[in-house]
């Protein structure tokens, strides 16, 4: 099985992101576009697992969701890696909400790692993927939109909760399925959210 953990986006977020995505669509031709239900954060990709190693994500993972807070992240401006005059993926950003992102997905891969899941080797840049180009060159139309967006505010995020999501790929696409979920602990007295 193929699998990732992510942060799931509430509906009008991804509204928000699939109504960019249509207005980008005028300019970049070349790109594979995701699907609005697949938007999503990925935490980690895990790639492919034997099913009977599922239960040991879940064992490294529960301790970890239960002692970490919930907390809300903002996506917010538009981008493109490796750069958006030469883009391979096109991305939406995050905001605030965007640091205690980082530290969840850190805690997420230092488990694994006790796991036997090999660790990330580059630094969490956390993002919601729109779209994969599929012949990499210049895109100055695209660059200009990205540019222009580079500051727009899509929603909100109540990140409460870690998904294991499974890819199944197709020539339609992937598909994916929330396999289990883990609750993050309560935010903390006072305060509803990281923001």
């Amino acid at each position: 099985m193929r699998l990732f953990l992510a942060v799931l986006l509430p509906d009008e977020v991804r509204a928000a992101l699939a109504a960019e995505v249509q207005r980008l669509q005028r300019v970049a031709r070349d790109v594979a576009w995701v699907a609005p239900d697949n938007l999503h954060v990925t935490l980690k990709f895990l790639g492919e697992v034997e099913p009977g190693r599922v239960e040991a994500v879940g064992a490294a993972l529960g301790p970890v969701a239960k002692t970490t807070a919930a907390f809300d992240v903002e996506v917010l401006g538009l981008g493109a890696f490796p750069s958006p005059t030469r883009p391979r993926v096109v991305w939406a950003g995050l905001g605030a909400g965007a640091a205690p992102l980082a530290a969840l997905a850190g805690r997420v891969d230092a488990a694994l790692a006790t796991a036997a899941f090999a660790p990330e080797t580059r630094p969490f840049a956390g993002h919601v993927t729109l779209g994969r180009v599929r012949e990499p060159q210049r895109a100055p139309r695209l660059a200009a939109a990205l540019d222009a967006g580079a500051s727009r505010r899509f929603g909100l995020v109540a990140v409460d909760r870690i998904a294991l999501v499974r890819s199944d790929l197709s020539p339609r696409g992937a598909r994916y399925t929330v396999l289990e979920t883990w609750p993050l602990g309560p935010p903390p007295p006072g305060g509803e959210s990281a923001l």
